[in-house]
């Protein structure tokens, strides 16, 4: 396949951090045609704050509630003046973002393997 990515080592998939968490608010921030700020809730590990380039597919309120699944041990990354402290996973599918969706509830904070 000529698009895809270079293998990696088990080992270095392995380092990603990938957990279930439910939203519990969301919100256009000032001035972004194309983020979404998010507060997730991981369970025992704590609520975090992620930025997500997914406002041309979703809107804020439907995003409330629901569990998804977030990488948790990335850098910190600044968007907007803002302060992203995960990545929320999504399908590049049609030239959208779909978001992956645990199939049934599980204990937030769980990891996804």
């Amino acid at each position: 396949m000529s698009d895809s990515k270079p293998l990696i080592k088990f080992e270095d998939f392995a380092k990603v951090d990938m957990r279930i968490g439910t939203v519990l608010s969301a919100e256009e921030p000032e001035r972004s045609d194309k983020l979404i700020k998010m507060e997730v809730d991981f369970g025992r590990i704590g609520k975090r704050q992620i930025l997500a380039g997914i406002k041309a597919w979703y809107k804020p309120e439907d995003l409330v509630g629901k569990q998804m699944v977030f990488v948790v041990n990335i850098e910190s990354k600044k968007m907007m003046g803002l302060e992203s402290q995960g990545m929320i996973l999504a399908a590049d599918f049609d030239d959208k973002a779909v978001i992956l969706l645990p199939e049934e509830n599980v204990e937030n904070g769980t990891f996804v393997k």
